[in-house]
């Protein structure tokens, strides 16, 4: 199976066929429109923020464990080597993976979870949709708009990478269905409506299971680097189980990072050949003419195999588990969700936000749009600065230890 392809498939996205921008920025004689999106998300403050931001460690645990900022470059990575193996387009593949995290907050999803909990009353949060806020809304470096103008195909990636949010008949599907769809969709800008209904481009599809593939490997990396997982403990495990007794039999006796480094690679490999292998036959079997008609399909057409998909449902309970709700990840946990909770309630009922964020919360007019200007700020801080906010608002810093 050859990975070098040199042209696009009918059904991928054709930069010159794009939906548009809110702006016109004029023709570019460079790059296309989607390079220009992945450009202006890397040079975005919002991006380089991840790098401050918790993946499942906390930064304080040290230096070599992932952050929102190496997680999503090796998402993007990995997004880009399925779109050309399937002849997609990887530029809008790259640019909706680089940014499908920019609306993440501080302390990873305990963080989320806080805000959610405290904008209950009006409508909650979403990261997604936090997502689109920061890229059409809260950057605001540009001399003529606010948000950095991207294209619609990478808005909806950003949006519906994990599938649509309501039915045809509009009622909310999936994760929506207990709460509804979260607020300010409607005050998206965009050059033309973002389609709820439907599924995404197959380039967002593609970050999407690039994401899962990134999580499961280096959650595995992180976790055996941290201690919480020693290599005996995975021999039984769906999906990396199999690859860990393989790599302990053929190099029974090299130093444990490499064996880790090599369990890694492997599933990382064999988790992309899946993928690749499995969705040109679902795409074969719709035979799409054209990217609408993908978005039509009714189905994600970017998916493993049905037993791999099984076996990678087995390996995520194993890290919920023994990971993701282990004492030591939990009581950081509990600790930042503390500090995201005591900050949003101190500007939201006293004040106190820095600049032209407490100019817009005294203008909101509503104790609705108060909360939401409050919840953007609290988002977009990384770690270190909400400790510092706390610090310097409660004169008291959690010791994470």
């Amino acid at each position: 199976m050859s990975s070098i392809v040199s042209e696009l498939a009918p059904y991928a996205c054709d930069p010159t066929q794009t939906r548009g921008r809110l702006f016109s920025p004029g023709p570019s004689p460079t790059r296309s429109e989607y390079q220009r999106d992945r450009d202006r998300i890397i040079h975005s403050t919002a991006f380089r923020r991840l790098q401050h931001k918790t993946q499942v460690f906390l930064h304080h645990e040290g230096q070599h464990f992932r952050t929102r900022l190496t997680h999503t470059l090796e998402v993007s990575q990995m997004a880009r080597s399925i779109a050309r193996a399937l002849a997609l387009n990887e530029d809008l593949a790259e640019a909706v993976a680089l940014a499908h995290d920019l609306g993440h907050t501080p302390f990873g999803h305990a963080g989320e979870r806080v805000l959610h909990d405290k904008m209950a009353d009006w409508g909650g949060f979403d990261h997604n949709v936090q997502a689109l806020r920061v890229v059409t809304r809260l950057e605001n470096r540009y001399a003529l708009h606010d948000g950095l103008n991207l294209t619609w195909e990478t808005l909806e990636g950003i949006l519906k990478h994990n599938g649509p949010l309501i039915d045809e008949a509009g009622n909310p599907v999936g994760r929506y269905i207990k709460e509804g769809l979260p607020p300010g969709l409607d005050e998206i800008p965009v050059s033309e409506p973002l389609l709820l209904s439907s599924y995404a481009s197959l380039e967002a599809q593609t970050a999407a299971i690039a994401d899962d593939i990134a999580y499961n490997a280096h959650d595995i990396d992180d976790a055996l680097r941290a201690g919480l997982l020693t290599l005996p403990q995975l021999m039984d495990v769906p999906l990396a189980g199999p690859i860990v007794r393989e790599v302990l039999e053929l190099w029974p006796d090299i130093d444990p990072s490499r064996q880790t480094h090599e369990i890694q690679r492997r599933l990382i490999t064999r988790s992309i050949e899946n993928v690749i292998v499995t969705s040109s036959s679902a795409i074969a079997m719709v035979e799409p003419a054209n990217s609408d008609d993908v978005r039509n399909a009714g189905q994600s057409l970017i998916r493993f195999s049905n037993s791999l998909a099984e076996a990678e449902l087995g390996l995520k309970r194993f890290l919920f588990e023994n990971v993701y709700r282990h004492e030591d990840v939990m009581e950081p946990v509990r600790q930042g969700e503390a500090v995201v909770a005591a900050l949003f309630d101190r500007y939201f009922e006293d004040g106190g936000l820095p600049g032209r964020w407490q100019e817009a919360a005294d203008a909101a007019g509503s104790r609705a749009g108060r909360a939401r200007v409050v919840a953007d700020f609290v988002a977009g801080m990384t770690d270190p600065y909400a400790l510092d906010e706390y610090a310097r608002l409660f004169d008291a810093r959690p010791d994470f230890r």
